[in-house]
């Protein structure tokens, strides 16, 4: 599965006309383990989250490595009162990537894209639908493509 996902995440970016790059490399065991492995900093790293919205309904989130996802902040910013992490079965099923895989690019369905207001204006790396595989690409190009919205929905991470 993994060369055909990668295949259509890459595919995705060529489509939208997305300059980018790929950066393979073995199994890692931690989010700074992948960022060491890329050669970027873990704040450069964009962790791809799919969150469940309602029955049905999903979004992709999108944050820094070194942040974590602030709960109040994303419910306020959607305006709901309740928003979940589905379990790995369901978030393969919704996007057609495994976890630690997820990317916004190539998914099965385009569900709608919050990034983090960190973010804009950087370079970043992003899951390139497949294990041990990055895609290095400007954090604009990506909220154009996507059409994403952009909010404070991160915290630094819990002591």
């Amino acid at each position: 599965m993994s060369d055909e996902t990668e295949g259509r995440a890459q595919a995705a970016l060529v489509h939208l006309g997305v300059p980018f790059t790929v950066t393979r490399h073995g199994p890692v065991k931690s989010l700074a383990e992948a960022a060491a492995a890329r050669g970027i900093a873990p704040t450069d790293l964009i962790k791809t989250l799919v969150v469940r919205r309602a029955a049905d309904e999903y979004l992709f989130v999108l944050l820094p490595g070194d942040r974590e996802i602030s709960w109040p902040k994303l419910r306020a910013q959607q305006q709901v009162n309740r928003l979940s992490l589905p379990d790995a079965a369901t978030a393969l099923a919704v996007t057609g990537y495994e976890r630690g895989t997820i990317t916004p690019f190539g998914a099965t369905h385009p569900w709608p894209v919050i990034v983090d207001a960190s973010v804009p204006g950087r370079t970043i790396s992003i899951g390139g639908g497949a294990h041990g595989v990055g895609i290095t690409l400007a954090s604009d190009d990506l909220i154009r493509v996507l059409d994403a919205a952009v909010a404070d929905i991160s915290d630094p991470p819990s002591a």
